[in-house]
């Protein structure tokens, strides 16, 4: 956007050596009945968003929910927006959140779990509106999803497991065993596997884990599943959909169909999802924070999970690893690749 300036990541802290951090800043806008005066009796909103890696997902969010906030007649003279992105690096994400509360920001936007886990630890008090938390109570980031409490609310991103998992059986109807890769650490991610694992133990199927630290171990991990199993499952994982190309070409090698919970990771190289729209999260969101600066209290919004989902197929895959598509599905999906 035009109104984009770069900023220097060494002056999020001069203390620090945070070369990591990239720093963005940009401007949008704010009702007039928040008070403080900037000219013409406007005040203008200083809203930080803290984003805690880059991916396709995560840029998919933040650039829906500024574009939303633009149509919506946010303009640079209501809403100043500090975006910071840590580049993965939790220790970033933490100085980024202290730095946005010693500058008094008057909106915290965390974008999905570790970020907003971050922030909310901050107990700043400062209003907070999370994008695309999978469990909001299991990252006691909220404890009553209908009745906010401490400033915090925000959107979810539930994933449909069991929808993915109907999927795969219309499409791979012979795949008995699942690997599953995913990064213990990230709360979001472990929800998401506890479901996927009820769902195979209901239905008998059985699955192996293939856990990873860093995005790093992703490689490696998909490797050791080669050979094992009959298809691949991934969470909307950080550290996967940061290396999900990879995934996607040893899965492709070994003809091993990969189901993913987000259809950006379907985009990059994934096989197939029921999954929700990151872009309709990113403006759901920018409507819950034109409701908060148009007067609505926090403690008033509930979290809001997005309950349409959409079927995305990539053929590109499908041709790679001898899997046709039923005319049906291919009707009724969105087809990528």
């Amino acid at each position: 956007m035009k109104s984009i300036r770069k900023t220097l990541a060494t002056k999020i802290l001069p203390l620090c050596a945070l070369t990591a951090v990239a720093a963005v800043s940009f401007t949008g806008c704010s009702d007039a009945s928040q008070g403080g005066d900037s000219g013409g009796g406007t005040k203008t909103i200083r809203m930080g968003i803290i984003q805690h890696t880059d991916n396709e997902s995560f840029t998919q969010m933040r650039e829906a929910l500024i574009g939303r906030l633009r149509a919506l007649g946010y303009d640079e003279s209501k809403l100043d927006i500090d975006y910071q992105n840590a580049q993965g690096d939790m220790s970033n994400v933490n100085t980024i959140c202290q730095k946005m509360v010693s500058d008094k920001k008057d909106l915290l936007v965390p974008v999905v779990t570790p970020s907003t886990q971050a922030a909310v630890a901050m107990d700043s008090g400062i209003p907070t509106i999370f994008m695309s938390v999978t469990d909001p109570i299991a990252a006691k980031v909220m404890t009553d999803l209908n009745k906010p409490q401490n400033e915090v609310t925000g959107t979810s991103n539930a994933i449909p497991v069991d929808e993915i998992f109907k999927l795969a059986d219309k499409l791979t109807p012979g795949v008995k065993k699942y690997g599953i890769i995913y990064n213990t650490g990230e709360v979001n991610s472990v929800a998401t596997v506890n479901n996927a694992k009820k769902y195979m133990d209901d239905n008998g199927l059985s699955y192996e884990e293939a856990v990873v630290t860093n995005a790093s171990e992703v490689q490696q991990a998909t490797e050791s599943l080669v050979g094992k199993v009959d298809a691949i499952f991934t969470p909307l994982d950080s550290m996967v959909n940061s290396a999900m190309p990879q995934v996607a070409q040893i899965a492709r090698d070994a003809k091993l169909p990969v189901y993913t919970a987000a259809d950006t990771m379907v985009n990059a190289g994934g096989f197939a999802t029921v999954g929700v729209s990151y872009e309709k999260i990113g403006v759901m969101t920018a409507d819950m924070i034109d409701r908060y600066l148009k007067g609505t209290p926090i403690a008033d919004m509930p979290c809001e999970t997005l309950s349409e989902f959409s079927t995305v197929i990539n053929k590109t895959t499908a041709e790679a690893i001898g899997v046709a598509i039923p005319d049906d599905m291919a009707a009724d999906a969105l087809l990528v690749g």
